[in-house]
């Protein structure tokens, strides 16, 4: 049964932190792009038809993968890693090499591919926009997200004080674990919001919605490197489920166990430039919504406006409770069907006789796909219903609610489980004095941080990176509608 839980574990990360993470940030790399070319399409330079001008947000996306490239063989030819305590820093350095290097690319297209002013027809308004413009936005976005994933790291590694609070918790049981677990995601949520806050200041002043959609460009520019050492994680976690599958020696077990550890917070870091870049491609695409609609300003003081707000806010609440509770429901089920085999077939215990694989992964899977019908009609149906019955402006206040509370909830959850989860590894790994003074496994500590790390699991690889998906499709759902809405929408109001 143990060989079970390693290989259904090594294919949930395969699954998730590989293919799921993946597929989001190529939506938000996809979204991002659309939001730039469609505010583009109504620039003067889309007018006029230069196409050069108009590809700008491709040709960001294609320096992008020339810079990840000459990084990856930095990253493999000259930095060789010849211990544990080397592979966080050297991590981090691509992330920032590649930021670096990207910033003389943004330079050197915006130079050569922009005219040198130009003008944005936004909000039925004219801004005059020259080509430095745009590489302040560009970068501003491109250093916002590298401020982010150095924050994510911070809260996030067992080399930080943070997660080395979280376990010195579990002295006193794993209520503590959680209370100072919980305290720290939402403490983690504050530089991202001001990183996040700043560029879009900076952008929107610069360039007006189009100088957002290229910032949230500009922060997935190097998604190649971001993608890369988010799957760091996971391959490693998978080598130490092998390792200990094939009764490999304790120090093989010990070297998986830090590299582990290092994914952990990459993978975290990964989530943190997903977040922060839905954000921005998220309010780049209500940018288009409102252009679309024909909304020349959103009032928060209307009512129709504030209720929308209210329960948009709300929303990211109600999805993360039901993905958590499909989570809870299908463990319940799994832990309830390996207890019944325990007790009903002959040998289990003994290990003289096979369990029965198929049905727990029949769980697993049945659960994957009927667990995720409610979120997903959430997110499909909202914008239908909102825009529908209470009209764009409504639905303006619900979009604009669900990412301000969405990305705060999915920053907060994101680095609560991945610092619970390192909590735990760096009392198993035991590499220092303080770590040695909570273990073993086993000891009391240690079972606290396995339950704040079991806790930890649903929010960081299920709600919180969900959320990305729910902020964005709402956007692009309500981009698409936006004219029927506008026309047709408002049944409710259109009553009294």
């Amino acid at each position: 049964m143990y060989f079970f839980q390693v290989i259904a574990d090594n294919v949930g990360d395969n699954v998730g932190d590989i293919a799921g993470m993946g597929s989001d940030l190529f939506g938000s790399y996809a979204e991002s792009s659309c939001a730039a070319l469609f505010v583009a399409s109504i620039s003067s330079f889309g007018i006029s038809h230069d196409f050069v001008a108009m590809s700008f947000p491709l040709i960001i996306s294609a320096m992008g993968i020339v810079v990840c490239l000459i990084t990856t063989l930095l990253a493999t030819e000259l930095f060789e890693i010849k211990n544990v305590t080397e592979i966080e820093p050297t991590l981090k350095r691509q992330l920032l090499i590649s930021t670096v290097l990207m910033t003389a690319g943004i330079a050197m297209v915006s130079f050569f591919a922009l005219p040198s002013e130009f003008t944005i027809y936004n909000f039925g308004s004219e801004k005059t926009v020259k080509y430095w413009h745009l590489f302040f936005c560009v970068s501003i976005g491109l250093w916002a997200g590298l401020v982010i994933g150095y924050t994510t790291e911070y809260y996030t590694s067992n080399a930080y004080s943070p997660v080395q609070d979280v376990a010195d918790s579990c002295r006193t049981g794993a209520a503590t674990n959680v209370i100072f677990g919980l305290a720290l995601g939402y403490k983690s949520v504050i530089i991202p919001i001001f990183a996040i806050a700043i560029a879009i200041y900076v952008s929107f002043s610069l360039a007006a919605m189009y100088g957002i959609a290229v910032a949230a460009l500009g922060m997935l520019s190097t998604i190649a490197t971001g993608l890369a050492i988010d799957a760091y994680g996971p391959i490693s976690d998978n080598a130490g489920g092998i390792a200990e599958m094939a009764g490999m020696s304790h120090k093989i077990r010990e070297r998986t166990d830090a590299l582990d550890a290092a994914g952990n917070t990459t993978a975290a870091i990964g989530k943190g430039f997903a977040i922060g870049s839905a954000a921005l491609v998220s309010l780049a695409l209500f940018g288009a919504f409102v252009s679309r609609a024909g909304i020349k300003t959103v009032d928060v003081l209307t009512p129709k406006v504030f209720i929308g707000l209210i329960v948009g806010a709300m929303l990211p609440y109600w999805f993360s409770a039901m993905t958590m509770k499909s989570v809870g429901s299908a463990a319940l089920k799994m832990v309830e069907e390996v207890r019944r085999q325990f007790n009903t077939i002959p040998g289990l215990m003994e290990g003289t006789t096979k369990p029965d694989y198929a049905t727990c992964v029949k769980i697993s899977t049945d659960a994957s796909l009927k667990e995720m019908i409610p979120p997903g009609a959430l997110v499909m149906l909202t914008p239908l219903i909102a825009g529908t019955f209470f009209g764009v402006e409504t639905l303006a206040g619900v979009l604009a609610g669900s990412l301000v509370s969405g990305v705060q909830v999915a920053i907060s959850a994101s680095n609560t489980g991945g610092a619970w989860d390192n909590a735990k590894k760096y009392i198993e790994a035991g590499a220092s004095e303080h770590a040695r003074s909570l273990g073993p496994k086993g000891s009391d500590p240690h079972k606290a941080a396995v339950i704040g790390d079991t806790v930890g699991d649903p929010l960081k690889d299920t709600s919180g990176p969900s959320l990305n998906i729910l902020i964005k499709l709402m956007a692009v759902e309500s981009l698409v509608f936006a004219p029927f809405f506008a026309t047709h929408g408002g049944l409710i109001f259109k009553l009294f």
